[in-house]
């Protein structure tokens, strides 16, 4: 029996969803017990994976030109990325991050394996792969930002303005899901999905962000 694009969406996320217990650092941040040099530390990875992120989005959706659908999810990523990233220097000044720390930062290379991926998903993968590996590596993304966010205002004393880089990520996107299933669909329908090759990539980006909070939970 032939997956429809909504099911099969459900049933990639439900089997690559990570270990609840891996993360332990947005936990510790829920609970106000990460040091603030590692939101600082979160900020300054994050000054780096969002215009990352963003580029590879913009060649994803390049590719995929001749797919309506997949071009039309791809150019949604790249503006949210945008967005997010107009957020992203309040959360920052908050964190105590100066524009020569900015600067001078050395990025740590556990954090940056995520968008180092992503870039590489950009040039070699089939965009309809990455599609459905992306989705189900976002369905925790949202989550993460929605607990951060809360401990930052409860026990962190940030205001609106500095957890706005987290409201925005944590907010449901039901167009975006929309463009995603139709995507998905266009893919089965036209044969341009390799089910296998979109599970290894979202294998991959999920022990990638695995890795991204990991490396971060050291400093904490």
């Amino acid at each position: 029996m032939t997956l429809s694009a909504a099911e099969l969406l459900a049933s990639t996320t439900a089997q690559l969803a990570p270990d609840s217990r891996a993360n332990r650092l947005v936990p510790l941040i829920a609970r106000g017990g990460a040091s603030r040099a590692t939101l600082a530390a979160l900020a300054l990875e994050q000054q780096w994976v969002i215009p990352a992120d963003h580029r590879s989005f913009l060649h994803l959706a390049e590719r995929a030109a001749d797919t309506p659908t997949a071009a039309a999810f791809f150019t949604s990523l790249a503006e949210g990325e945008t967005l997010a990233g107009e957020r992203l220097p309040a959360f920052a000044e908050a964190c105590g991050v100066t524009g020569e720390r900015t600067r001078t930062y050395e990025p740590l290379p556990g954090c940056q394996a995520y968008p180092a991926y992503v870039s590489w998903l950009a040039l070699h993968a089939s965009p309809a792969d990455v599609i459905l590996a992306l989705t189900a590596n976002f369905s925790e993304w949202g989550g993460y930002c929605a607990r951060i966010a809360e401990g930052l205002r409860r026990h962190y004393g940030f205001p609106d303005e500095a957890c706005a880089f987290f409201d925005f990520f944590a907010a449901p996107a039901p167009d975006l899901d929309a463009q995603a299933t139709a995507a998905v669909q266009t893919a089965l329908e036209t044969g341009r999905l390799d089910e296998a090759a979109a599970h290894r990539h979202g294998r991959l980006l999920q022990s990638y962000e695995a890795m991204f909070w990991a490396t971060l939970g050291e400093t904490a």
